[in-house]
């Protein structure tokens, strides 16, 4: 770790020095260019052309979906506009093997195959290619992470390890979300809608073209959500949320090999919750309506050129996140990130892809009783290279894929992510693939200099013969290790017909060094007279163990006008701490994500304009939060006019009226319950 100087800038420098020279080598190494290949539109394929729908996350090129061998779903912009999704969280409710559950109207707990929570560690998202997870806990805020969902080409879900391709913390799972291209949005659009829990909403984007050769679009959006209530209560809550967002996308494409994108977004939010903090007074916790906000804004340039034999690609973003929590936290984020790829066939049975990449992140936060981090100014300098070949026999039936990626960075030192993948297509219409990967979770800057004060045990209380209060808190940790992962993966595709696939996914996860909170010798505080006495829980590496599991999905077009898709996931997580922990805690991480998870939505049109869906879902319960399972069933119907104005109307949760599905960790807030809802949409597209 380092603090903010000015070798920053000259770490900078390096770094941009080592990829160009690199992209100037690879670009001397071959031939003449080519013109680049067009990208498929998703939105137009029909459900028959499923198994050759071409997927990026997994290979970081263009593959069909049933040449991939891992564990991918694919959430297409017909999915989610008929879904009735009005964010990002709630879409991914859809992907077999994804823990979703909403906190509170601004919260949620996302994660792959097991360790759910608000602050999830082992799931990288991204958007457009830009890493949205925050270091402060390598995980994801979900109430900043927002897109005009119109305007999503598709997201893509990988279960399981990605770390070969995209790094540390894609451990259990890759969420990559897929704009379309400025020249598939040429169209104005807006909507304006509402209901009883998002208050009101509205989206305007519009499309245009310079010259010949440059497509761009613009867009704004706002929402507004009201509160929801508490469990068992009638009490509204404090957990309102509004958001303002906007942002462009500019496409220069012309006919030689050269293609450019320029796009960003800026943002601001503000939400409310409801907060529990320790005191040093009697009763020694407040609780109090708290409110918080985020603002920011990101920029992202990508050049793609094609020679006769490969191609290749430079990426550089600029992301900014300003967070002010009220009463525990403020903490600004500048991350600066380039990442150089490659692509090639150095024979007719090799396609290689390589890449370098450098991430600078600054973090300046300011603390209170409750949270504090030291220092608090910092500068982290990450830098990766990676390799990977895909090796084809037996007239490309069978593919093997082996690859690594390492990294560097300044908690741990260098990591080591290899993987080899297998693929055989047993026909044109079934494959199997298996793959074994490791992955690690590289340690947060809160778990090196956290101090998390999460409770106040009275004077002569339980636990507390002295006279002075005493305040259990959670310390980060110097020493802390980076997570480990070993998985085994073993998939089943096929296409049984023009009507219907089904796509089976297996593994068996093997976990060391996970985090545990061990207890420390006790320290009195104050000076010149005591206040208080610290009783610390250091962050440790001392938990391990197995998880396994398996998820079924299914797509059946019925009739020509009708769709059924469903799905069936299981978990089964056995984690123990080592001999030597102390940990006083149980192994919540083994009882915070359902063992069962059954999904089923049909589509159906009635007619040329008209469209019904409904969903229905089950998810087990939760032991380790003492939350049953629960069931829902939402439905959603459209009327397109002739006018280019869509109408819809949809509802969630019909079967009862709330339900709880989550509570927080680490940071008290008050969990709220999902309620029964209705909404309403009017959409107007102008060509």
């Amino acid at each position: 770790m380092s603090s903010t100087n000015p070798q920053h800038v000259g770490s900078i420098r390096q770094a941009l020095a080592i990829v160009l020279v690199a992209v100037l080598f690879v670009s001397s190494s071959f031939g003449a260019p080519q013109q680049p290949t067009n990208i498929p539109d998703v939105t137009t394929m029909s459900m028959e052309d499923l198994m050759n729908m071409q997927v990026t996350s997994v290979s970081k090129r263009s593959q069909k979906l049933a040449d991939a061998a891992g564990a991918v779903f694919v959430i297409t912009q017909d999915d989610i506009r008929r879904s009735g999704a009005t964010n990002i969280p709630e879409a991914l409710r859809m992907v077999p093997g994804i823990q979703v559950a909403r906190i509170d109207e601004n919260k949620w707990a996302i994660a792959s195959r097991g360790f759910n929570g608000r602050f999830d560690n082992k799931l990288l998202v991204l958007i457009d290619g830009r890493s949205v997870y925050t270091p402060l806990f390598s995980g994801v805020y979900w109430n900043v992470q927002d897109v005009m969902l119109e305007d999503v080409d598709r997201i893509e879900v990988i279960r399981g390890p990605g770390a070969t391709l995209w790094g540390a913390n894609a451990v259990d799972g890759v969420i990559n979300i897929i704009t379309k291209p400025a020249r598939s949005t040429q169209s104005a659009v807006v909507t304006a809608g509402g209901g009883t829990e998002e208050r009101g909403a509205t989206n305007v984007r519009y499309g245009g073209k310079i010259g010949e050769d440059t497509y761009y679009r613009a867009y704004g959006k706002y929402f507004n959500f009201g509160p929801s209530v508490y469990p068992n209560t009638e009490l509204a809550a404090n957990d309102n949320w509004d958001a303002l967002r906007g942002g462009f996308r500019a496409d220069w494409s012309p006919s030689g090999p050269d293609s450019l994108t320029l796009q960003g977004d800026v943002h601001r939010s503000k939400f409310g919750e409801t907060l529990t903090i320790p005191s040093l007074t009697a009763p020694f916790t407040d609780t109090f309506p708290n409110q918080g906000s985020f603002s920011g804004g990101n920029i992202l340039g990508r050049w793609n050129h094609a020679f006769a034999a490969s191609t290749m690609s430079l990426q550089m973003y600029y992301d900014h996140t300003k967070l002010i929590d009220d009463s525990l936290f403020t903490d600004r984020q500048n991350i600066f990130d380039i990442d150089f790829q490659q692509s090639f066939h150095p024979g007719s049975n090799h396609e290689v892809v390589w890449g370098l990449g450098y991430r600078a992140i600054n973090d300046n936060n300011d603390s209170s009783f409750t949270v504090a981090i030291q220092p608090n100014r910092l500068t982290l300098n990450q830098f990766s290279a990676f390799a990977q070949d895909e090796i084809s026999f037996a007239d490309r039936r069978l593919r093997l894929t082996l690859g690594s990626k390492l990294e560097h960075n300044e908690f741990t030192g260098f990591e080591f992510e290899p993987n080899a993948r297998l693929l055989w297509n047993l026909t044109k219409t079934q494959s199997v693939w298996t793959a074994v990967s490791r992955a690690v979770r590289t340690p947060a800057i809160t778990e090196e200099g956290l101090q998390l004060n999460s409770a106040v045990i009275p004077p002569g209380g339980p636990g507390n013969p002295t006279p002075l209060p005493a305040i259990a808190a959670i310390l980060g940790n110097h020493q802390f290790k980076a997570e480990d992962l070993l998985a085994y993966e073993l998939g089943y595709r096929m296409q049984v017909s023009s009507n219907f696939s089904a796509d089976v996914a297996t593994f068996y996860n093997q976990y060391s060094n996970l985090r545990t909170a061990e207890p420390g010798a006790p320290v009195i505080q104050g000076s010149p007279i005591p206040t208080d006495v610290l009783v610390p829980f250091v962050a440790a590496n001392n938990m391990g163990g197995g998880t396994y599991g398996g998820e079924v999905f299914g797509d059946w077009r019925v009739l020509p006008k009708w769709r059924l898709l469903g799905s069936y996931s299981y978990l089964q997580m056995s984690l123990r701490k080592d001999s030597n922990s102390l940990d006083p805690l149980p192994d919540n991480p083994a009882g915070s994500s359902p063992h069962n998870q059954v999904y089923l939505r049909s589509s159906l049109d009635l007619g040329r304009r008209f469209e019904h869906d409904f969903i229905v879902r089950h998810v087990g319960s939760l032991p380790g939060l003492n939350i049953p399972s629960y069931n829902s069933l939402d439905m959603h119907m459209s009327w397109k006019a002739a006018s280019g104005i869509e109408l819809s109307i949809g509802s969630q949760n019909l079967l009862n009226d709330r339900h709880l599905e989550f509570i927080p960790d680490f940071i008290n807030t008050a969990p709220t319950e999902v309620k029964r809802t209705v909404y309403g949409q009017i959409t107007w597209r102008v060509d």
